[in-house]
């Protein structure tokens, strides 16, 4: 209440809704509702809002649930969700299955996914019904919030109150199901629902492809096709990043050929998914040609070109990618500094690769185990295996089979058996059934001399039963 009045009497003292309330002659009742709605709509900012906030106190509009359900998207809508958005609603006279989906919806898509669940609950403490448009911003919450159990029991309400047959909540449930990692769960559902729109294809394709199932989404794909369901963007990325995982130029190309025969506009989103496909394909040439094409460029765009060439060896188009980026004022993300320590340890380039893991303090970019492995790689590749084990035991976070990996692989290469021999004992604890760590160590042995340590090691990979595969190529 005494934000109310705060508020009351900041919009008595100022001078720009003093001038704004001289120029307003008095509206009819019948068009007070829409000028305020439209005041509400195209407010520039926070302050300006503010002042509409104090008027419809003022006059008492506040009280239309219309005009207050407005005042707390419009509030969320200039980041003001928590805690402008939030009072508006506990403040509100009137409430409506409207006003509740509103601040649910806005709470579901924010950081704070688990304020919407909250308010699900008080919701349905007031004994406010909720409807087919409630339940799949509650599901995106359970989602966002990573609470398997919490969404089969919003999914148990959806089925007892006869709305999980409703398109609205399958594609929100599927969503949720492949969020949370149950595929098979989403798919389940999917093939239960007597009708399906696009949205719910839509949802099911991207569902196995985010999931790395790339041939089911392929087969979704097909099925979606022959069912006649109409293709878009969306349907593309998710066929892009399926193509890209089987490493399949052919099949993807002619994506991209539909995509340019339907004139769809190459936004962000369909030109990263572009740009990642040729990336894996190693298709740089097509990837670089599509990136400069592209009338708008994010970090996504800049890190997939940079982590691809960095991969492939192509160190110094990486790292002039890299600078390029910074000069266009892209900030980097973890992406963009992995790849551009692979380019600097594909080279031993060991003082640039210093230079930029340092540079992540300077983009508050916290270094990963994939950032880790990476330094280790080139630090060990170098030679400097003393270095690469301090930075190691330095780590906040313990090292995994690719740091110590990286750290063996650089102790066979240079014959350190002493570093090695250290190193092969954790990643044996770490990863007992993995060959390659003993066929590593047993190779390290051999080529320093010391013939009976590598038979006992080659003697315990017998006693275990391990074996390592042979490599594989999709090309």
């Amino acid at each position: 209440m005494k934000q109310h009045l705060s508020l009351c009497y900041h919009a008595r003292n100022n001078s720009f809704l003093s001038k704004f309330m001289r120029i307003c002659h008095p509206k009819p009742k019948s068009n007070l509702l829409s000028h305020y709605f439209s005041l509400l709509q195209s407010s520039p900012n926070a302050a300006h809002l503010r002042h509409l906030h104090a008027r419809l106190l003022r006059t008492s509009l506040f009280d239309n649930v219309i005009l207050s359900s407005k005042l707390l998207l419009m509030y969320s809508r200039l980041g003001k969700l928590s805690p402008h958005s939030l009072r508006v609603f506990l403040h509100m006279p009137h409430r409506n299955i409207y006003s509740w989906n509103n601040i649910i919806g806005e709470f579901s898509r924010s950081s704070l996914p688990h304020k919407s669940v909250e308010l699900f609950l008080q919701m349905r403490h007031c004994n406010q019904p909720p409807d087919v448009f409630t339940l799949p911003l509650v599901l995106r919450a359970c989602a966002a919030c990573g609470s398997a159990k919490l969404g089969v029991s919003v999914h148990g309400l959806c089925a007892k109150m006869g709305m999980a047959k409703s398109l609205f909540v399958a594609s929100a449930l599927v969503f949720m199901y492949v969020t949370l990692g149950k595929v098979f769960d989403a798919r389940v559902l999917f093939d239960e629902m007597p009708e399906r729109d696009s949205v719910l294809w839509t949802a099911m394709l991207a569902g196995y492809a985010q999931h790395e199932e790339s041939m089911q989404a392929l087969s979704v794909f097909r099925q979606m096709a022959s069912a006649g369901v109409a293709l878009d963007g969306v349907v593309m990325i998710s066929l892009l990043l399926a193509c890209g995982q089987l490493g399949w130029l052919k099949h993807g190309k002619s994506v991209h050929g539909w995509i340019t025969r339907r004139c769809l506009i190459l936004g962000l989103n369909l030109g990263n998914a572009l740009i990642d496909f040729y990336v894996k394909c190693a298709a740089l040439g097509y990837s670089h040609n599509l990136f400069d094409k592209m009338p708008e460029r994010d970090v996504i765009s800049w890190s997939s070109l940079i982590l691809g060439h960095g991969l492939s060896g192509k160190v110094d188009t990486a790292l002039d990618l890299f600078d390029r980026m910074r000069g266009a004022g892209v900030k980097p993300n973890d992406v963009t500094f992995l790849g551009a320590l692979s380019a600097c340890t594909h080279t031993g380039m060991v003082e640039r690769a210093y230079t930029y893991f340092e540079m992540m303090k300077e983009y508050q970019v916290v270094p990963e185990l994939k950032h880790y492995a990476c330094m280790v790689d080139c630090l060990a590749r170098a030679g400097m295996l003393e270095d690469a084990e301090r930075i190691i035991d330095e780590m906040p976070v313990e090292a995994d089979g690719a740091v110590l990996g990286a750290l063996l692989g650089g102790c066979t290469v240079h014959g350190n058996a002493e570093v090695g021999e250290r190193v092969a004992k954790k990643l044996m604890r770490l990863e007992p059934e993995k060959a390659s760590n003993y066929v590593m160590l047993a190779n390290m042995y051999a080529g320093a001399g010391r013939f009976e340590d590598a038979e006992k090691v080659r003697e315990l990979m017998k006693e275990r039963n391990l074996s390592k595969l042979p490599g594989c190529s999709l090309i």
